[in-house]
């Protein structure tokens, strides 16, 4: 979902009510972002606390190539990293996922080996139908075992768009808050729907309702999933001692629009660039009681501060052995504070660009390949600003160009080099940029290698199913990433 899919957030057919009302209840973050403009590195960033290119979640293939986990990657989480459930444990938490995991498929990086008590959900995207011979279409997973397959075991129709998983979900999400209000238990729930991603789904009852078409029909479900989950929340009476958080994975995906994609606001391109499009969220925080009603913050917010600020909920402290990325939040959503800091996008293994205050430095430019182009791949339709969105990886390192987001936040007009305005800026981001590269120490990549025979062929559980499929011969390659 992007920045601009929201009500709360200026978006005019005012569709999604609930969010909207959480907004009004709690405190709505405009400049809050993701750590990567694609799925897998900033959901492991959110549970990690750290930027993909320490958690490993990056390649070295091709500079600045975007990458995530298909079926055939070998990599997924390092067992080296320590994930927000395994370190909610300590404090008694049981731990719930459901819906799109992300973060490796092969059985190390099951996330019930990584601090989760319960899943429900999918190691990959819902992509498919597959023939099963040279792809296996993804499997569900209840625990530690499938449950069946997309496309044949859970129904999703590419023609009308509909499919119920998002209402699966949300019963999930409902029973497991319930168990664990009567056992008197505290609980993390990682609610990681993906119905907005396309192939976009709706279930029945929603199809056809929005004025956005399908895309709006799926916002309008996960929009009313969450009213029920609050309301849920109400009604057992635990609101004043639950912590709620909204955010996306990335902005909205223009390559999909105007049929399948959502909206960037008045932000330059979207997913798969680090420009504003790309990776400002929309981002919403909840807590009856604690969080004064109607909040507006304009603190720089990242997906890896709510690392750190459910550590601080739970009274714990992050790991001290390793770099943390993420801040604690609470003093800026209890109090009002802002706490000055940087925001890093990088895009691979490379730091593309870094916002100060309302300033923001490109040192690379580059939206997609003028042969990726030419396929009629465009992160940016309709949005060409020259020198800007370029085509070839452009180096800025010796003369960032730099944008004042406050005045521009369509990032049109680069500031004039010689401008003393610029000079100033620089003074302060550099310094930054230095400190951040000297410290950095790159974890091991893990978004390398593709082999087919790693793909979901016969998951655990399968067996009981009849779901067992024979694997190819491994054959590892580097993997090919063409963003």
């Amino acid at each position: 979902m992007g920045w601009g899919d929201l009500g709360a957030f200026g978006e005019p057919s005012k569709e999604t009510p609930n969010l909207d009302q959480m907004a009004a209840e709690g405190m709505l973050f405009l400049d809050f972002y993701t750590a990567n403009p694609l799925c897998s590195p900033s959901r492991a960033a959110l549970l990690t606390g750290r930027l993909p290119v320490r958690n490993g979640f990056y390649t070295t293939n091709g500079h600045a190539r975007n990458a995530y986990t298909p079926q055939d990657i070998v990599g997924g989480i390092p067992d080296s990293e320590l994930l927000l459930p395994e370190l909610l444990k300590k404090a008694g938490y049981v731990n719930k996922i459901i819906g799109k995991w992300h973060l490796g498929h092969r059985p190390q990086f099951h996330p019930l080996k990584h601090g989760f008590d319960e899943w429900f959900g999918s190691p990959n995207c819902h992509f498919g139908p597959y023939d099963n011979r040279e792809r296996p279409n993804i499997p569900v997973y209840r625990d530690w075992e499938m449950v069946g397959r997309y496309y044949e075991d859970f129904k999703i129709d590419l023609k009308t768009g509909e499919a119920n998983l998002t209402q699966l979900y949300l019963q999930e999400a409902l029973d497991f808050i319930s168990k664990q209000q009567a056992s008197k238990q505290p609980f993390f729930l990682y609610w990681a729907i993906d119905a907005t991603h396309a192939p976009v789904y709706a279930s029945k009852q929603f199809l056809g309702t929005s004025q956005r078409g399908l895309y709006g029909d799926a916002v309008r479900e996960i929009d009313d999933s969450i009213g029920k989950i609050l309301n849920h929340l109400q009604k057992l009476g635990i609101t004043e001692n639950t912590f709620v958080f909204f955010t996306s994975d990335n902005g909205a995906a223009l390559i999909s629009a105007p049929k399948q994609g959502g909206s960037n606001g008045p932000f330059l391109c979207g997913k798969q660039t680090t420009f504003e499009g790309g990776m400002r969220e929309p981002a919403i925080a909840w807590w009856p009681g604690h969080i004064p009603a109607g909040g507006v913050s304009h603190q720089l917010g990242n997906v890896m501060d709510l690392f750190t600020t459910s550590l601080s909920l739970a009274g714990l402290q992050p790991p001290s052995d390793r770099q943390i990325d993420g801040i604690d939040l609470l003093p800026v959503i209890l109090q009002g504070k802002l706490i000055d800091r940087p925001i890093f996008y990088y895009r691979g293994n490379e730091l593309m660009a870094v916002r100060v205050g309302l300033y923001k430095a490109h040192y690379w430019t580059w939206s997609n390949s003028w042969e990726e182009h030419g396929k009629g791949i465009d992160f940016c339709p309709g949005q060409s600003v020259s020198g800007v969105t370029t085509h070839t990886q452009e180096e800025h390192t010796y003369l960032p160009l730099l944008f004042h987001l406050g005045r521009d936040p369509g990032e049109k007009y680069p500031l004039s080099f010689a401008s003393e305005e610029y000079q100033r800026a620089m003074e302060r981001i550099s310094g930054l940029v230095q400190q951040h590269k000297a410290t950095l120490v790159p974890g091991q990549p893990q978004l390398n290698v593709c082999d087919q025979a790693v793909m979901n062929w016969s998951p655990p559980g399968c067996e009981k199913l009849g779901k067992c499929l024979k694997a190819p011969e491994s054959d590892p390659k580097k993997c090919f990433w063409p963003h």
